[in-house]
């Protein structure tokens, strides 16, 4: 009732099989085919999704090689790599060495004795022409980047190569590599916050599913062994074809079939939808359980809504890192409360905020509303909600370093949803106004 069919597709076969390879292993397109017995575009396709998965990369002069997969928020650390992508650069020697983190950015903008005491092994200098700090480097134990698209010697590349550290150049200038780097090391900070599906489901006991087969008397003896108030019905291929509740065949006879009673096309999600997206489907289809499926169709997981928000409540616990362009609109504003203990915002528009003309944005005018009455709801209510829709009123311009206040008023709130009218003053005038309503992910 629980087993799968064995059955796969050629495509599935050969990610299979890339995945059972030794790590290390070299793997080229005309190779994985003629061992596969497929076509170069069958093998190619597979290669890109097995690229996908974290389970190959291609490296520059070596070709792609299957590596182990990296879990997720393990580590915010780049390789040399991921440097290399980021700056555009062309590697000069030590390709064997990209898979290495680093720890440290150092700028070589000093005299090449005075390097050493800031270099040390797992490091990268950030330097232009210097072949003497390039050597340096490298007997460091430290990955260089060159900037200018300038090269090296072929010294420095033979050290390069036998010490596997890698050497590679940029066309950007110094100043500009740096601030790549840090806008990469910056995005993935934000990306290691959010949780998605693959953190909560990687940890759940083995899923169990039913066949259209399946009979209603085995179908309540599964749900009642493993707790699970609805059940997955799956195809021979392991594809999803609906779901079973409970309190649907409770008062069937327990020999008839489930086909004509399960709820046929649920609404489904992969393992890379982020939570927050996950709780707002189940929430606008007014679901509790949803199914995992991969890019076939098939089903890999199942999860809850008191799963997802569980997990969304335990990641706010944690260190925040990095910043989203929401929150760094928000920075500027602080909250207080008036004499009848009612939420209320204030701030100054700063100048990131501002159009070409000195004003401000109408966008980001949209977004402190939006977050003020999110930030509102929660503390009249205790949970958490996304924008249903908003009317936006702009009733005169503001412009840079003016103080403004923002006022939500709760209108109407019920079980489901919040409904309220946020104003925006400047010296006691009114300059935008809104009204939301807001729908509760804690309710279906």
């Amino acid at each position: 009732m629980d087993s799968r069919d064995d059955a796969i597709t050629k495509h599935e076969q050969l990610l299979l099989h890339i995945e059972g390879l030794k790590v290390g292993t070299k793997i080229s397109v005309r190779k994985l085919a003629k061992e596969m017995s497929v076509s170069e575009g069958t093998a190619y396709r597979a290669l890109k999704d097995a690229e996908n998965l974290g389970i190959v990369i291609t490296k520059e002069r070596i070709g792609t090689v299957r590596v182990e997969k990296k879990p997720r928020n393990i580590s915010e650390q780049l390789t040399f790599a991921d440097v290399v992508d980021i700056v555009e650069g062309h590697v000069l020697g030590g390709a064997d060495g990209l898979h290495k983190n680093l720890h440290k950015y150092v700028i070589g903008a000093m005299k090449v004795d005075a390097m050493v005491r800031y270099i040390d092994a797992g490091s990268l200098l950030i330097v232009g022409n210097r072949d003497n700090a390039h050597k340096l480097a490298l007997e460091q134990g430290a990955g260089v980047l060159i900037t200018g698209g300038f090269g090296t010697s072929k010294e420095v590349k033979a050290l390069a190569d036998q010490l596997n550290l890698p050497i590679f150049s940029s066309r950007h200038d110094t100043f500009t590599v740096a601030s790549l780097i840090n806008r990469a090391i910056f995005d993935r900070l934000i990306k290691k916050k959010i949780m998605i599906v693959e953190d909560i489901v990687g940890s759940k006991p083995k899923m169990h599913a039913l066949k259209l087969s399946s009979t209603v008397g085995e179908s309540m003896a599964l749900s009642e062994q493993k707790g699970d108030p609805r059940l997955p019905v799956v195809d021979e291929w392991n594809r999803v074809l609906g779901i079973v509740n409970r309190s649907d065949i409770r008062n069937l006879p327990s020999e008839q079939s489930i086909e004509k009673v399960l709820v046929r096309n649920p609404v489904t999600a992969t393992l890379q939808t982020s939570l927050a997206s996950a709780a707002q489907l189940m929430m606008w289809e007014g679901i509790d359980f949803l199914p995992i499926v991969d890019r076939n169709r098939k089903l890999v997981a199942t999860v809850s809504r008191k799963e997802v928000l569980q997990a969304m409540r335990d990641a706010r616990k944690q260190p925040q890192l990095g910043e989203t362009f929401d929150h760094l609109i928000w920075n500027g504003f602080a909250d207080e409360r008036d004499e009848e203990g009612r939420l209320f915002f204030h701030g100054f528009i700063t100048p990131q905020m501002a159009t070409d003309l000195g004003t401000i944005s109408e966008g980001i005018l949209v977004t402190v509303m939006n977050q003020a009455a999110l930030r509102a709801a929660k503390d009249m209510t205790g949970n958490d909600f996304v924008l249903d829709n908003m009317s936006t009123y702009f009733v005169r311009p503001v412009q840079i370093e003016d103080p403004v206040v923002v006022m939500p008023r709760l209108l109407e709130a019920s079980r489901r949803a919040c409904k309220l009218e946020i104003e925006m003053t400047h010296m006691d005038s009114l300059v935008a106004k809104a009204v939301l309503t807001l729908h509760s992910i804690e309710h279906g």
